[in-house]
C-alpha cells in the first residue's frame, strides 16, 4: 500500500511571529520549508528544511520553492517577503496573491489608486518623492494630514501633522516617512478622524467571509502606535456592518480572490473609510492569538488551507470569548527595575505576558510597533471583561526608568 506525500507549505519569514505557521501546519501533517534571512530566526528550527536567505530576494524564494516542490506558500504576519510570495505562487501556479496583487497591497500609492478606482471609501492621498513634491501635495490634501512610508508597516514612519504645523514639520515628516519606506517615497493623505478598527478575513473564489472586527486603541498623534486590540467589537451592529462592507469593497478593489486580508479602517462622522489592506493575515497576534480565542476559528488554519487552494474549515471549536491584548509602553530611559510580573501572570483570565526587556537596557521613545516592550494577553467571556483584564495586569507591571 502506498504512503501518501505529504504536502509541502513554503513559509516565508521565520520569527516569532511567524512561529504559529509552522507549528500549524506540522500540527495538520505538512512538510515545512521556512525561510528567513536571520540565521538564529527561532522557526528555522522547527521547520522540516530551513534555508537562510533575503526572503525580499523574490527570486532566491522561486528557485527553493521550486527545487522543493512546494504546494502552497504563506507569509503572515508581515509584508516584506509579498512580492517573492506572488512570484513564487504565479510562477508555479499555486493559490494566493499574484506580483500585481502583491504591489497593490503594499504600495500606499497604489493601493489608493485601486480603491479610487473599484469604489472603495478612502481618504485623498497623493504619493510623493521630493521636498518639492510634499509642500505640493499638502495644498491638494489639506491640513490636518498625514505623512506615512509608501511601502512600510507596523506604524513605522507615520506622522500627524495639524493644521498649524507650518512646512518645517512637513518636511521633517517626509523625511521621517522616507527614511521608513523601502521605496524611497511618502504619501501625503487627508487625515480621517474617529475610531479604528481592523478586520480580519479570508477570501476564496472572490467570497470573503469576516471572521472578527478588532477594536484597536493608539497612542494618537504624532505616530499612531497602537496600544492595544480586543475582540469582538463593542460597537453597534450597524456601526460594525459599516465597517465589514468598507474591508471587503477594499479587498475586491485590490483583487484579493484567494488570500487571507487584514484591513484597517476608521470609523468617521461621515461613515467607515479604509487606511490600508494588506493581503495577509494581521499581525500583533490579532490573527494568531485573538482570533481563535474569541471565535473559536483557527484563522492560521485557514490561510494556509487557502494556499493549499482548499477551503478552510470555519467550524467554530468554542463558544465565542472575548480576547484582548495591551502593549507595555514605559517612559524612555535605561531600565532600573521591572516589579508585578508574576502577578500578572497569575491573574485570573491572563493567557500571555511577555517582557522585552531587561533591567540596564534603554527603552525607546515609543515612535512604531517596534518600541514596544512587552505585551499581556486576557480572554474573558465579554471583550469588555478580557480588556479590563489586560489593562488591570498591563498596569500592575512597573518598569522603572531613568
Amino acid at each position: 500500500m502506498s504512503v501518501k506525500t505529504p504536502s509541502n507549505l513554503l513559509v516565508l519569514a521565520a520569527g516569532l511571529l511567524q512561529v504559529p505557521a509552522i507549528i500549524t501546519a506540522k500540527r495538520m501533517g505538512l512538510r515545512v520549508i521556512a525561510l528567513d534571512g536571520d540565521p538564529l530566526a527561532y522557526g528555522l528550527r522547527l521547520a522540516d528544511a530551513s534555508y537562510v536567505v533575503n526572503i525580499q530576494d523574490a527570486e532566491a524564494c522561486l528557485a527553493i520553492a521550486q527545487r522543493e516542490q512546494v504546494d502552497g506558500v504563506v507569509h503572515i504576519c508581515s509584508e516584506v517577503s509579498m512580492h517573492a510570495m506572488g512570484r513564487v505562487n504565479e510562477v508555479l501556479g499555486l493559490h494566493g496573491v499574484d506580483v500585481a496583487t502583491a504591489i497593490r497591497a503594499t504600495d500606499k500609492e497604489k493601493m489608493r489608486r485601486a480603491f479610487e478606482a473599484g469604489g472603495a471609501p478612502s481618504p485623498r492621498s497623493v504619493g510623493v518623492a521630493t521636498e518639492e513634491d510634499v509642500v505640493a501635495a499638502a495644498r491638494v490634501v489639506g491640513w490636518p494630514l498625514i505623512v506615512k512610508p509608501s511601502r512600510s508597516s507596523g506604524s513605522r514612519g507615520i506622522t500627524r501633522l495639524a493644521a498649524d504645523a507650518g512646512q518645517v514639520k512637513l518636511l521633517a515628516a517626509f523625511h521621517h516617512a522616507v527614511d521608513e519606506s523601502r521605496d524611497c517615497r511618502a504619501v501625503v493623505e487627508e487625515f480621517v478622524d474617529g475610531p479604528e478598527f481592523s478586520v480580519e478575513i479570508l477570501t476564496w473564489n472572490g467570497e470573503s467571509r469576516v471572521l472578527a472586527v478588532t477594536d484597536k486603541v493608539t497612542t494618537g498623534a504624532p505616530h499612531f502606535v497602537e496600544t492595544g486590540h480586543s475582540q469582538p467589537t463593542r460597537f453597534t451592529e450597524s456601526e460594525r456592518r459599516m465597517v465589514e462592507g468598507a474591508a471587503i469593497k477594499g479587498v475586491k478593489a485590490l483583487g484579493i480572490d484567494w488570500a487571507a486580508a487584514h484591513a484597517e479602517v476608521r470609523l468617521s462622522s461621515g461613515g467607515a473609510v479604509l487606511m490600508e489592506i494588506g493581503a495577509r493575515l494581521g499581525g500583533d497576534f490579532i490573527t494568531t492569538e485573538l482570533v481563535p480565542r474569541s471565535t473559536g476559528i483557527d484563522m492560521v488554519e485557514g490561510a494556509i488551507r487557502l494556499a493549499l487552494g482548499q477551503i478552510p474549515d470555519l467550524i467554530p471549536r468554542h463558544p465565542p470569548h472575548g480576547a484582548a491584548i495591551r502593549y507595555l509602553i514605559p517612559k524612555a530611559g535605561k531600565v532600573i527595575s521591572i516589579d508585578g510580573l508574576e502577578y500578572a501572570r497569575n491573574t485570573a483570565g491572563v493567557r500571555a505576558v511577555e517582557l522585552d526587556a531587561r533591567i540596564g537596557e534603554a527603552i525607546p521613545e515609543c515612535t512604531s510597533s517596534l518600541s514596544r516592550t512587552g505585551h499581556v494577553i486576557a480572554e474573558a467571556p465579554s471583550a469588555g471583561e478580557a480588556v479590563a483584564i489586560a489593562e488591570a495586569a498591563r498596569d500592575a507591571i512597573r518598569i522603572i526608568t531613568e
